[in-house]
């Protein structure tokens, strides 16, 4: 339960007692100074009130007199108790008015503070809640929508507040002095590379504990040697999902198969692309071609070789169309051989059901190949499917989640 709602709790429960107490000191014989004629009264007027007590208190209804000890001193406790839970609520809604952020943070420190409300930031929390069950979080983002503000407080036990994460006098108020780590995962990167060079001049002591995370690899690449970038760990979720695709599940196939494996990457976005990076990093020995199908697939390759200067340290093969068209596929098998082979076929378009589907076509057609299906998130349908057809269903999502360094979850 969020803050919040324990609050929210709390107060509703104490009202309850407090209004019990005084309707039962009634019901049981308890009389009013001002009120004598109370004990003859209806239900109704013993409830009416009791209620009035958070508003009034006893000033017009005189003081409990006579019936049992007990339950007149039941009255007392709401004499007193009653207005004071309705001062106490009343006030504290004007200082949250007058200084919302103060009253946020007041009590906050040695917390971690997150910018970005998308799935991403979702797939880290879950992570860190695994690690760090009760640090304090702090989820900064421009706008929220009600439900995932609500899933944030109640699910994550955060401190959620509406503001922009690049504004210096916003971040003076973050307690920043008292933050373990900042974790930028917004959708905007230059907002988050513009983020971490306010809060490292804000805050220098955070050097080395601000994780920036960068949609555009290529982006990313370019600020690498900035000096914001060399005192930030930067990351980028393809990536992170790519390195852990190959090397938890691509690598143990290469060790098996005794001959030089055969690779298809068909869709060449961001994570095709780091699959590439990736297969050059760990197994460049272990594979004898690598086939690429992907729409623009050969001015993508070019850039990719460019930036990252990959090695030609197999044969490889390029087919530009759609992975749903038949017809890229019959040039393809024009110059690779899948049939004698026990090749892997990562399917990773954005279209999850373009790769769900032709995963299926493809394991029918070459039922000893190594069959692996990309979505985002996790689908339990699409595991279920997998299991029964052989076909492994990865998604970026869960690939990162399980990955995520454990420094990354610890002050």
């Amino acid at each position: 339960m969020s803050l919040l709602a324990l609050k929210f709790s709390w107060r509703w429960s104490a009202a309850v007692i407090l209004f019990l107490c005084a309707f039962f000191a009634l019901m049981m014989g308890v009389s009013l100074s001002e009120r004598p004629d109370v004990q003859t009264a209806d239900m109704l007027t013993k409830a009416y009130y009791s209620l009035g007590l958070f508003v009034m208190g006893g000033l017009d209804i005189g003081t409990p007199i006579g019936g049992p000890l007990v339950p007149r001193l039941m009255l007392w406790l709401s004499y007193f108790a009653s207005p004071m839970l309705a001062a106490s609520t009343i006030i504290e809604a004007v200082i949250k008015t007058i200084s919302p952020y103060k009253w946020h943070f007041r009590r906050i420190s040695n917390h971690i503070v997150v910018s970005g409300s998308g799935e991403l930031t979702i797939t880290y929390l879950k992570q860190l809640r695994l690690v760090q069950p009760k640090i304090p979080l702090l989820i900064i983002c421009d706008e929220f929508s009600p439900m995932r503000e609500e899933e944030l407080k109640s699910h994550y036990h955060a401190t959620v507040v509406t503001g922009d994460i690049t504004r210096s006098y916003f971040l003076s108020k973050l307690f920043l002095n008292k933050a373990k780590k900042v974790v930028l995962l917004g959708d905007d990167n230059f907002q988050n590379y513009e983020a971490a060079y306010k809060i490292l001049q804000l805050q220098p002591s955070l050097k080395g504990k601000i994780i920036i995370h960068c949609n555009s690899i290529r982006f990313m690449r370019s600020m690498a040697d900035s000096a914001v970038a060399q005192q930030c760990i930067n990351f980028n979720s393809y990536q992170l999902a790519a390195s852990a695709l190959v090397q938890q599940h691509l690598i143990s196939h290469f060790v098996q198969t005794v001959p030089k494996d055969v690779v298809v990457i068909a869709g060449f976005g961001l994570f095709g692309q780091t699959i590439l990076e990736e297969l050059q990093h760990y197994a460049q020995k272990e594979i004898d071609t690598i086939a690429i199908i992907g729409i623009d697939a050969k001015r993508r390759i070019q850039v990719v070789d460019e930036q990252r200067q990959l090695a030609n340290f197999c044969n490889r093969e390029i087919f530009e169309g759609n992975i749903s068209h038949p017809e890229v596929w019959q040039q393809l098998r024009s110059k690779v051989d899948l049939a004698n082979t026990q090749p892997i076929i990562i399917l990773c378009t954005d279209s999850v059901e373009d790769n769900f589907r032709t995963s299926l076509w493809l394991k029918n057609k070459y039922p000893d190949s190594m069959i692996i299906a990309r979505s985002y998130l996790p689908s339990k349908f699409a595991e279920n499917v997998g299991e029964q057809y052989n076909i492994l269903n990865v998604s970026i999502n869960q690939l990162v989640k399980d990955n995520f360094p454990i420094e990354w979850m610890t002050p």
